[in-house]
């Protein structure tokens, strides 16, 4: 096989580009971009745009025409081989006379796991793959963790002080971080399928929990509360406004019965799981819950127990943190709550993926388990 060259990296970069356009609109299929090139030209480009339509190949492919005879196609994601709601991608690109195929990543679904490469190899086509592999699994971490555990990503969000403090001690919580941070916070809420809190954060903060992101059309993230006892008042906030966001509530097996009755009939949808060792929920039926209902990303906005409770149980894959320059005092709400640790090592450690200044404050994203 050959290797790839400086060219091919140059327009996978590219593909990787189209594949972007595609985040938080996809679930729960990845995000993939393709690029047909012919004598060194771009002819055409295209990108996954929502499950269920024409993969980034196809889109590319129909751009390119008959261009595409003897051309190169790159694409970020290994096409796939199998019957699911669209056609395989490897047939189209047979039929359409490509050359030669340049694969970011292979798929990680068991349907397709080197099968797609292995086709167009075998049909005669030159394939070259792992180009720029980490970067286009930086874009798709969500789904590979999604179609290998049927469980969704995980990603821990808090906006804070500078000693690790989400409220006062009053509870009083607006605004700690400035109005570009609180932008970034509605892009990622755009782009991920839920938002999880626990009730005490409801019942203080009685948040709407919808997107509002610059620049695109708005689209609301399922709301997830976690409330044993359900202390969610019908009358809560986001029951009550116009969305087409669901909100689930998950109970413990004790929850009173009125009181779930109340939800329903105030819109909510009622889940009952178990109750962990720890006394809270079990939120490792909470999150297979999840999957099953295809929601690969979750993003959890505490409070502090709620981050506690997932910190202990080893759930998070993805912190996304926005630090002020305040300092709120021993006696504001802290960003976890008790974890019951002696040493220092026994405490959750991630790696800085990328620090970034938003206006005062400072965005630092990281990931659990590397």
């Amino acid at each position: 096989m050959a290797a790839p060259s400086d060219r091919d990296r140059h327009f996978m970069r590219l593909a990787l580009g189209e594949a972007a356009k595609g985040q938080g609109r996809t679930s729960p299929n990845p995000c993939v971009g393709a690029v047909v090139v012919k004598d060194n030209v771009v002819v055409a480009k295209g990108y996954h745009r929502r499950a269920g339509t024409p993969h980034a190949e196809v889109h590319a492919l129909n751009g390119a025409g008959g261009q595409a005879r003897g051309a190169t196609l790159y694409v970020t994601l290994e096409p796939c081989n199998h019957q699911g709601r669209t056609p395989p991608c490897t047939e189209r690109i047979l039929a359409a006379g490509i050359k030669r195929v340049v694969v970011g990543m292979s798929d990680p679904n068991p349907l397709v796991k080197g099968g797609g490469n292995a086709y167009l190899a075998d049909s005669g086509l030159e394939v070259i793959t792992g180009v720029l592999a980490a970067e286009a699994l930086a874009l798709n971490r969500p789904f590979v963790k999604y179609i290998t555990t049927g469980r969704p990503w995980v990603i821990m969000k808090a906006g804070m002080s500078m000693d690790g403090r989400i409220a006062t001690r009053t509870g009083h919580s607006q605004w700690i971080t400035g109005a570009k941070a609180r932008a970034r916070v509605h892009l990622w809420r755009d782009r991920v399928d839920a938002i999880l809190i626990g009730v005490e954060t409801a019942l203080a903060d009685d948040p709407a929990l919808t997107a509002r992101p610059l620049g695109r059309r708005r689209r609301d993230p399922l709301r997830i509360i976690l409330d044993s006892t359900l202390r969610l008042p019908p009358t809560a906030r986001m029951l009550q406004q116009e969305s087409a966001a669901a909100t689930w509530v998950f109970c413990g097996p004790q929850a009173p019965a009125a009181r779930r009755a109340a939800l329903i009939a105030a819109g909510a949808v009622v889940k009952e799981v178990a109750i962990s060792v720890q006394g809270g929920l079990n939120l490792e039926m909470v999150l297979s819950e999840l999957g099953g209902h295809a929601v690969t990303t979750l993003l959890v906005e505490g409070g502090g127990r709620v981050h506690a409770a997932f910190l202990r149980d080893n759930l998070y894959d993805q912190a996304c943190l926005f630090a002020a320059p305040v300092f709120l005092g021993a006696e504001g709400l802290p960003l976890v709550g008790g974890l019951g640790l002696d040493r220092v090592e026994q405490g959750q450690r991630f790696r800085f993926t990328k620090v970034q200044r938003l206006g005062a404050d400072l965005m630092i994203e990281g990931l659990f388990g590397e």
